[in-house]
């Protein structure tokens, strides 16, 4: 980037599928106007009389300069205007849990929030997805004759992994190290409907980490244990402790099960409550096609926009994946007329997290949110984000 306006914003958001980019450029007050703004296929250019900022696009990723349109200035953001742009990056999403790369290795379980190992050198020689939480209402239709898997939980083995959407199911063997379990003295409530066991415990048996304290994830029975995915990293056992930031980790988890969900449920709208059984925050995707971009080299572009701090000190790169959604806080009776509903609607999935996790989620929700140009914050009452999802040290997209 050439001699840079210290406070000057560029935020360019691509979407694949559409074609189309929302190009924002802004200046601190409206002292940096007259502005020169040169677009070519490859870069962007912004002269005002503070100074040059200078954006070059990524690998595949081209505009259009002919087809520019709508330019309007917004106070509080700058310019808006829109044209045609091509992303050629790839979409995928790697999971959470690599079923294909991991099964038949040996693997070592960390607490991601301070590396403490869980498990050490567990040999999983099946990493099984469970079914859909209705799966037995639908076995009812299936068979002629009464459900032969009635009342009969899905346990692990001993060298098992279940996934559910946001848990891993585990079979704990009395010669590893593991967790302290800690019985919480309060009463519970059914288990979200994610949970494939339909059990109902008088008391919350919930695992702890030995050295930082964090809930880990829930005892369901003597030999298994249930761990939340943003509570826990698997890694091969010849691979050191991954050290991620703990709000981009749990940022990425969610929005890769958000869009798997999505993908192979059709569901768009979820709930998210805590293992005490209240709803904490509403979401609705509303797409995962998304690319965000902007200057990186100056180095005021981690003040420019907070919520990359933590990724920028990483990573050079300068695009990154972005998951698009709506979010509705729900602590403190807020919006509960809002959350009854959604609870009672067959199309809204429920997540089941942490309590403590569905806070720490809410607070990286408002913070980054305030981080977006006005304009772009909310959208019919709901708040507006993109979220950062990765695996691993890997950045496949994003929440702003």
């Amino acid at each position: 980037m050439a001699a840079v306006a210290a406070e000057a914003r560029v935020f360019l958001e691509v979407r694949r599928r559409l074609q189309s980019a929302l190009l924002i450029l802004g200046v601190p007050d409206e002292g940096g106007l007259p502005m020169d703004v040169c677009i070519t296929p490859t870069s962007l250019q912004m002269k005002s009389p503070g100074g040059c900022t200078e954006l070059w696009l990524p690998a595949g990723v081209r505009l259009v300069p002919s087809s520019c349109r709508g330019l309007r200035h917004v106070a509080g953001d700058g310019l808006h205007l829109r044209l045609q742009a091509r992303a050629e990056f790839c979409t995928k999403l790697i999971s959470v849990f690599n079923q294909r790369s991991q099964a038949q290795e040996c693997c070592t379980f960390y607490c991601q929030s301070c590396g403490e190992i869980i498990m050490r050198n567990r040999k999983l020689l099946r990493v099984l997805p469970l079914p859909h939480e209705n799966w037995g209402a639908l076995v009812d239709e299936w068979c002629c004759h009464p459900n032969p898997f009635a009342n009969k939980p899905l346990h692990p083995q001993e060298n098992d992994c279940f996934t559910g959407d946001c848990f891993f199911l585990v079979n704990l063997r009395r010669d590893l190290q593991q967790p302290r379990p800690e019985v919480a003295p309060v009463e519970t409530r059914c288990l979200s409907s994610e949970n494939h066991l339909k059990m109902k415990p008088k008391a919350n048996t919930k695992v702890i980490c030995k050295r930082c304290k964090v809930m880990l994830g829930e005892t369901v029975s003597s030999e298994t244990t249930k761990f939340y995915m943003t509570e826990i990293i698997i890694q091969p056992s010849e691979r050191n402790f991954p050290i991620i930031p703990r709000s981009q980790f749990v940022q990425s988890v969610i929005a890769q099960c958000l869009v798997e969900l999505s993908s192979a449920r059709s569901t768009f709208r979820f709930t998210l409550q805590g293992h005490d059984g209240k709803a904490y925050i509403l979401l609705w995707l509303l797409n995962s096609d998304t690319l965000v971009i902007e200057a990186l080299e100056s180095s005021t572009s981690i003040k420019k926009f907070p919520l990359l701090e933590d990724l920028l000190k990483a990573d050079s790169s300068s695009a990154w994946n972005a998951v698009k959604v709506l979010y509705q806080p729900c602590i403190k009776s807020r919006n509960a007329e809002l959350a009854s509903s959604w609870e009672s609607d067959v199309s809204v999935h429920s997540l089941t997290l942490p309590s403590a996790t569905c806070l720490e989620l809410l607070l990286i929700l408002s913070r980054s949110n305030a981080t977006l140009p006005p304009s772009l914050r909310c959208m019919n009452s709901f708040q507006l984000q993109h979220w950062l999802p990765c695996s691993g040290s890997e950045h496949l997209s994003e929440l702003t």
